[in-house]
């Protein structure tokens, strides 16, 4: 199938369905391969509102996801550029986000939890090989392939992704959601792949026991926590939680992103390697 850019009319080759999602000038419905009867979610961007610097995000969010092939992240099938919007067509998942079954389930045991982690772990360690820093890695940015117990979790989202060249730091702007976001970009220092890191210690602490590590109604005392790696692990829900799992949340969330584990570290630590039943 093809995933540049192509000149068809994409009402020639797809019939819509209903609204999915919306954000602040896109929409996303379901839709329909008419030649092949697949089903896929269109991502459809008003271009009219787009500035210039909205059209180029635009250009580097489709060529990201273009590039990104992997079981644990939403594909990118089609883009299409029509006269005053494009379509985006990508995977339709219908599981809903990891947050809706964090919140249903309160939080997940840890066998539940190492599987999922290991599968964003899996998706990071693909964009982080790839050049790719996902920037806003979250349990919303995050989609359940099913219904069914045990089914995918894939990443998705990558509008605030960026492209880095190997292990280059800069400072690539104040992008991210509070809660996860990490010392040295809230420091306002250099930055790269370590930050997706942080954020996937915030995300496992969330599933592990249902909050997250760093709270406060003041945004501005939440960044200082979040600067001053000012976590603990309380009783009595932590203490049921395996020490090599505190060990893994410990190394996500150090402080100095030079000494933070990566996605593919991440992904040979015990709790990670050790299926647990």
């Amino acid at each position: 199938m093809a995933s540049t850019t192509t000149c068809t009319r994409f009402t020639d080759e797809y019939q819509l369905f209903e609204e999915l999602g919306k954000g602040a000038f896109s929409v996303v419905r379901r839709c329909m391969k008419i030649p092949t009867g697949q089903e896929y979610a269109a991502k459809i961007i008003n271009t009219k509102k787009l500035s210039a610097r909205d059209h180029q995000k635009l250009e580097r969010e489709a060529r990201i996801c273009r590039l990104l092939k992997h079981p644990n992240i939403v594909r990118l099938h089609d883009s299409i550029s029509e006269e005053g919007f494009h379509y985006l067509v990508f995977d339709l998942v219908t599981g809903g986000e990891l947050f809706e079954d964090i919140v249903a389930r309160e939080y997940y045991s840890e066998a539940d939890a190492s599987h999922c982690i290991q599968q964003i772990l899996e998706s990071v360690n693909h964009c982080h090989l790839n050049g790719i820093v996902h920037r806003d890695l979250k349990p919303e940015n995050l989609l359940l392939a099913s219904k069914s117990k045990g089914a995918a979790v894939k990443l998705a989202d990558f509008g605030l992704a960026i492209e880095v060249q190997g292990d280059q730091q800069a400072w690539f702007g104040f992008a991210g959601t509070p809660g996860y976001l990490s010392p040295e970009v809230l420091r306002k220092d250099p930055y790269g792949k370590p930050v997706d890191m942080w954020a996937c210690g915030v995300i496992l602490y969330i599933l592990l026991v249902g909050y997250p590590p760093f709270w406060d109604e003041d945004q501005h005392r939440l960044y200082q926590q979040i600067k001053a790696g000012a976590y603990d692990f309380p009783s009595p829900e932590w203490d049921t939680v395996t020490p090599e799992a505190k060990d893994l949340i410990n190394k996500m969330l150090t402080i100095n992103p030079a000494k933070r584990i990566t996605a593919s570290e991440a992904l040979k630590h015990p709790w990670i390697c050790q299926r647990f039943t």
